[in-house]
């Protein structure tokens, strides 16, 4: 039997088990999918696994997706433009670092039918998910990028990559029609980002790459203003999506079977 695996820090709000194995069944694969929660200092361990061919395959959430790279042999194009890693798995006997998050974001975006094209777009974090999401920005043409990161630093290094994006001090609210929050704050019950946006108006899309819980504080606020609110979990469909089809050589379905049993599990980890 297979073996795959989620690893981060912390992992308990991670569905990808529960997606993976129900696509595993749907499909009669004969494997299994777990999540592990790990520290830094395992990684090197844990991935050197892949070419033993005792896991089969690796998904990486936060906050490891830039600290697994230098135990890898090869990055794909996709990993290597955003130094971000989310996928794992061993080919030509070389471990291989892929990106799912940048398809996963666009994919997102087109099931939700908003059209970013030629519109102002504030990314809150600076973390593993936002190098992903400028790049899906950028393919799908925004007219601006506005980065604010806590440390303000690790915004300033992203732009060493992507160097037609603005960075703000953490607190500043430019002008946006678009506001994504990339960071971890809303994963735990009742955290807030302490920015206030209530001058930014109303009829704004706000985005939330966090799934679990399904509306964090910062979407309940912003959906209490009169703005459009969307969390991440279509992002994780398609990342998930696209990880299973490169490691089992086939497209699993996203139908609303699928899309109803996802909520069903939110509901219950709610």
């Amino acid at each position: 039997m297979k073996k795959y695996l989620v690893i981060g820090n912390p992992i308990e709000h991670s569905l990808s088990p529960k997606l993976h194995n129900y696509w595993l069944k749907e499909n009669n694969i004969d494997a299994i999918y777990d999540k592990k929660k790990f520290d830094e200092n395992e990684l090197k361990n844990i991935i050197s696994k892949v070419k033993e061919e005792k896991i089969n395959g690796i998904n990486v959430t936060v906050p490891f997706k830039k600290a697994v790279i230098p135990f890898l042999d090869k990055l794909s194009p996709e990993a290597k433009d955003t130094q971000s890693v989310n996928t794992i798995y061993f080919e030509d006997n070389k471990i291989i670092g892929h990106n799912t998050d940048i398809a996963g974001f666009e994919l997102s975006l087109r099931y939700h039918k908003y059209d970013v094209k030629n519109k102002k777009v504030l990314i809150l974090g600076a973390g593993g998910v936002a190098p992903s999401i400028i790049l899906g920005l950028k393919k799908m043409s925004v007219s601006k990028i506005v980065l604010s990161n806590r440390t303000k630093s690790k915004a300033e290094n992203l732009k060493f990559f992507f160097k037609d994006i603005d960075v703000v001090n953490w607190g500043d609210v430019p002008e946006f029609d678009m506001i994504i929050n990339a960071t971890s704050v809303g994963l735990k019950k009742n955290e807030e980002i302490d920015i206030n946006f209530e001058k930014s108006g109303s009829n704004k899309f706000y985005y939330d790459v966090i799934y679990n819980p399904r509306e964090t504080m910062f979407l309940k606020k912003a959906k209490k203003q009169g703005n459009i609110t969307k969390n991440g979990i279509m992002m994780f469909v398609y990342q998930a999506h696209q990880a299973f089809t490169i490691w089992h050589k086939l497209m699993p379905k996203i139908d609303e079977e699928t899309l109803k049993v996802l909520n069903k599990w939110l509901k219950l980890e709610l």
